[in-house]
C-alpha cells in the first residue's frame, strides 16, 4: 500500500492521461510495424490474414519484397525503445516520439499533395495535432528533468 508521500502508480511517478496515451500508441505501433515486418519478410504465415484490414497497403508493399519488412521491423525496434524511453522519461524517448510524429506528418503531406487527399489530409490533421501536443514545453519538462545535471 502506498505511503502518504508515495506515488500510487506503476511508473514511480503521476503521468497525465496524455502521456500514458501516447506511451500506449508509440507500443500498439511497435505491435502494428513487428505483424508488417514478420509477414512482409516471412509471407505464407496465419498473420498474412491481418493484411485484410487494409489490402491496398498489402498489394503496395509486397511487391517490394523482405527489404520492406525487414524495414518495418526495424521501425518496430525504434517504436520500442521509443515507447520504453517515453515511460520512463527519458529525454531519448520524447525525441524519438517527435521523430515518429514528425515523419509521419510529412509523409501524410505527400500523399496529400499527390492527389490522396482524404487520407492524406486526415492524416495530415490528425499527426500534426499530436505534434503540437508534443512540442508543448509543458509536455517536454518532465523529459527534460530525468536528465542528469552537468553543472555539478
Amino acid at each position: 500500500m502506498p505511503g502518504a508521500n508515495q506515488p500510487n502508480n506503476l511508473f514511480g511517478r503521476d503521468k497525465s492521461f496524455g502521456h500514458t496515451a501516447m506511451g500506449v500508441f508509440l507500443f500498439f505501433g511497435t505491435t502494428m510495424a513487428a505483424i508488417a515486418g514478420i509477414t512482409l519478410t516471412f509471407p505464407g504465415t496465419h498473420l498474412d490474414q491481418i493484411w485484410r484490414l487494409n489490402p491496398d497497403a498489402y498489394l503496395q508493399l509486397a511487391p517490394m519484397g523482405r527489404g520492406v519488412g525487414i524495414m518495418f521491423l526495424l521501425l518496430s525496434a525504434v517504436m520500442a525503445v521509443a515507447g520504453m524511453g517515453w515511460f520512463q522519461r527519458k529525454l531519448r524517448g520524447y525525441w524519438l516520439a517527435v521523430i515518429i510524429i514528425l515523419t509521419q506528418v510529412v509523409g501524410d503531406l505527400i500523399n496529400f499533395l499527390r492527389g490522396d487527399y482524404l487520407r492524406g489530409g486526415i492524416g495530415f490533421v490528425i499527426a500534426g495535432a499530436l505534434l503540437v501536443y508534443l512540442l508543448r514545453p509543458q509536455v517536454r519538462a518532465p523529459f527534460m528533468k530525468s536528465q542528469p545535471n552537468l553543472d555539478s
